[in-house]
This record gives C-alpha cells, sequence and structure tokens, in this order.
C-alpha cells in the first residue's frame, strides 16, 4: 500500500511517499481504509524532533493522527464496531498511521462517523474538536452563562471552541483577524473583535471574563499579561503555551496536551449532525503533497485546516 513516511527527523524534506506493507489488526484494534487525514501543527513538531524526548516515536513513522475512512478487518475482542462502518479517530500521538491507504486504530479511539458531511471532510475534526472539548470541558470546567474569551477564535480548534461554548449557553468573545468576523458572529459569538491587543487592557474587550481560551503563540511575558483577562476566581486555558495563575485572585490555569476519546468523538460528531457544529476546512490536498502541506505550514503558507486525500 502507499504511505507517507519519515526515517530520520528533519525537515519537510525527510518525507517520503513510498510502498509499505499493509498493517494487521491485533487484539483490541480495527484495521481502516482511511479516506483522508488531515494536517495539525503538531505534525510539524514531531517530524522535526522536537517532541522526541515528550514523545518518543519509533521511526520509520506514518505522520497523519486525525482520520476518516471505512472499517475493513476486525483484531481480536473487538466490540462495538463492524466491517463496512464509516468512522473517524484520532490516533495516539507516538504511533499515528493516518497518512496511509489502511492504518491500525484502537477500538477505544473509534467514533462513527458524521452523517451530514462528506467522509473526506470528517478527517478535519478528531484532534481539533477533541482539543476544543477538552479545553473547554474538562480544563475550564464551562458552564452555562459564563462570560467567555477565544483567543486565536478563528483557527481549527478555537472556532470549534466558540461553537461549543455558544452551544453550552456561554457568552462568547470571539478575537481574531477582521477577515474572519462574519464567521465568528455565524458561530454565535456576542461580540467580535481583532487581533487582541494586550496593551489595551481587558476593558476594552469587554473584559475581564470568567473563562479566557487562548490559541495564539505569545511570549511569556505576553502569556502572563493573560492572566490580567480573567475575572477573580476564573480560569485561563491555553493550547499555545502556559499562562501563569494569580493565586492571590484565585485564577487558575490549564495547559491542553489533547488526547484521543473515542467517546467524547461521538460527542463532537452528534453536534455535527444534529447542526450545532460546523467543520471549517480550507484546502483539500492529495496525499502525494503532504511534503509540500507541511513545507507551507513551516514558511507560514498554509491557508488554514487542510485536508490531505488518500488515493
Amino acid at each position: 500500500m502507499k504511505a507517507i513516511r519519515f526515517h530520520d527527523f528533519g525537515t519537510s524534506e525527510v518525507l517520503r511517499y513510498e510502498d509499505i506493507d499493509r498493517p494487521v489488526p491485533g487484539a483490541g484494534q480495527v484495521l481502516v481504509q482511511v479516506a483522508a487525514t488531515s494536517f495539525n501543527p503538531v505534525d510539524d513538531h514531531i517530524r522535526a524532533g522536537h517532541m522526541v524526548e515528550m514523545l518518543p516515536i519509533a521511526l520509520p513513522y506514518v505522520p497523519g493522527l486525525d482520520l476518516a475512512g471505512t472499517v475493513t478487518e476486525l483484531g481480536a475482542d473487538v466490540t462495538g464496531v463492524a466491517v463496512g462502518d464509516r468512522v473517524v479517530a484520532m490516533l495516539p500521538l507516538n504511533s499515528a498511521g493516518g497518512g496511509a491507504e489502511y492504518a491500525l486504530v484502537p477500538v477505544e479511539s473509534v467514533a462513527p462517523a458524521p452523517r451530514t458531511t462528506e467522509l473526506v471532510d470528517a478527517a478535519a475534526l478528531p484532534l481539533t474538536g477533541l482539543a476544543a472539548w477538552q479545553l473547554a470541558f474538562e480544563l475550564a470546567e464551562l458552564k452555562p452563562g459564563q462570560t467567555v474569551l477565544v483567543n486565536g477564535a478563528a483557527g481549527a480548534v478555537g472556532s470549534l471552541v466558540v461553537q461549543l461554548a455558544v452551544d453550552a449557553g456561554a457568552q462568547v468573545t470571539a478575537m481574531d483577524a477582521p477577515q474572519h468576523a462574519d464567521r465568528l458572529r455565524g458561530y454565535g459569538a456576542v461580540r467580535v473583535n481583532g487581533p487582541l491587543d494586550l496593551a489595551a487592557g481587558p476593558a476594552a474587550v469587554g473584559g475581564p471574563f470568567e473563562v479566557v481560551v487562548n490559541h495564539v503563540r505569545f511570549s511569556p511575558e505576553e502569556l502572563a499579561q493573560l492572566t490580567n483577562y480573567v475575572a477573580d476566581g476564573g480560569v485561563a486555558v491555553s493550547s499555545a503555551g502556559p499562562i501563569p495563575e494569580d493565586t492571590t485572585r484565585g485564577v487558575r490555569t490549564a495547559s491542553l496536551w489533547v488526547r484521543s476519546d473515542g467517546a467524547q468523538l461521538s460527542e463532537l460528531v452528534a453536534k455535527v449532525d444534529a447542526g450545532k457544529l460546523q467543520i471549517h476546512i480550507a484546502d483539500r490536498r492529495p496525499l502525494a503533497e503532504l511534503a509540500d502541506v507541511h513545507a507551507d505550514a513551516a514558511a507560514g503558507r498554509l491557508a488554514g485546516k487542510t485536508v490531505v486525500l488518500i488515493p
């Protein structure tokens, strides 16, 4: 079967489009014929070797943490999934495998694919959806009626956080570039502003807020300023570096390390099918161009969430 792999860490040039053996499912695994995967920034960090100390991986490595496809074979002791099921999954960070014609998936990571989207487009949901869910409901413990600031709200994760928070009954202020304003209002944000100007202070954007969710890369000094945007007793969570807590005001903080969870992913799929969650896709590219996708991401040329189509 065809796959993209890297045998050594490095730039996008280490990615090779090659023939490899089709995997065989072991106990607790399903084999999925992959329709699509998607690019996530962590794919770039893993390939470059930046995460090797915290995330040991075996080489050669097939990147692609997301997948959407069809179950073709079951390993021993697998229940709740049948051959022919259309599924989505976030693969384990240390093994991945979505950038191939077939991939092994732990059965506990599998969720039914949305019925209301194209199967290939569903590959944009797993990692970003789980990141948004875990930020909003596990780390921030979001509750109805709370005021929420989402910084970097138009990105793949941020846009899902906005929608999940609105659906949960929160009052959302969304911060991002002006060209995204209409889309963010369409998600239900009550206030939409341009990029966050930390020097202006929280009052300039209607703060402080009970919950702050950050997706923008800041310096440590800038991240410390985000604490000022949190109301007394509130919480700040981040997918882009740690925000210092303020114990004197009862402000707690948390950083995301996203994990695969089939049950949570099923909840997200249900929201997609109910029309409560939209998946925003910027581009679709063939697997043979995955190295170019990585290069575009490293150069800041990637327009947004990119789905990678498997032949």
